[in-house]
């Protein structure tokens, strides 16, 4: 069985190395672009909804930076997902490189398949993001840690699975999942509840994927021997 948190650990001991810091400052580039977008795009849907002077239209202007800083906050999860996804293959071989060179090159799956299901990881999550935030609205209390469970389902296994099919086909993707789902899904509850925190959440689409990488790797190299995929159990 593999440890919970000891994928994690390594990723996080690799954020030094250049080939995973250079994907660390474009996700920050990309979600300093992220965010600026959705601050823009609110405080001028505001602006434009109370025109004029006065505490109302202050208040409503202060409001709407809240609310713009707080959807960003919220959609960073998919959006870091999408970012992760965009540059599995350059993780994945700085990952590789150093903790399992005796892997053999990977046999990816089609490239339609990989693209499409990095989408729909990202689209999954997106989808199931809104889903938390209405839970948390409507829900306090209960709502905050019924959305962290979602949020963590989706991106532990969506993201296990867009990793995995780098070396495998889809079915074999999930099949390989159900058999190593605490593990992925341990990934997914750490990235989860860094999405929470501004600054720790821009490590997510590396260290997140680069924690994937780990999870998949050590289940192919399990006892120094790497596992047939192909005999994996569908169940």
């Amino acid at each position: 069985m593999i440890p919970l948190f000891l994928p994690m650990s390594r990723a996080l001991s690799q954020l030094t190395d250049p080939a995973l810091f250079g994907v660390v400052w474009r996700s920050v580039l990309f979600s300093a672009l992220l965010f600026a977008a959705i601050h823009a795009g609110m405080i001028g849907a505001v602006h434009h909804l109370a025109a004029g002077h006065g505490v109302l239209a202050w208040v409503l202007h202060a409001l709407g930076s809240i609310a713009a800083a707080l959807l960003a906050l919220w959609l960073f999860l998919p959006f870091a997902a999408i970012i992760g996804s965009l540059y599995i293959e350059r993780i994945a071989r700085a990952v590789e490189r150093r903790f399992y060179p005796e892997l053999p090159p990977p046999t990816a799956a089609p490239l339609l398949d990989q693209v499409w299901d990095s989408i729909a990881v990202g689209l999954r999550v997106l989808g199931l993001s809104v889903l938390a935030l209405l839970l948390t609205i409507f829900l306090p209390g209960i709502g905050l840690p019924i959305g962290w469970a979602i949020a963590a389902w989706a991106i532990g296994r969506g993201l296990f699975v867009a990793v995995a099919m780098r070396r495998m086909s889809r079915w074999e993707a999930e099949a390989l999942y159900r058999t190593l789902r605490p593990a992925a899904l341990a990934q997914g509850g750490v990235m989860a509840a860094a999405a929470y925190f501004p600054l720790l959440n821009l490590l997510i689409p590396v260290a997140g994927t680069a924690a994937m990488v780990h999870v998949l790797d050590l289940a192919l190299t399990r006892g120094g021997t790497p596992i047939r995929t192909h005999d994996l159990d569908r169940r």
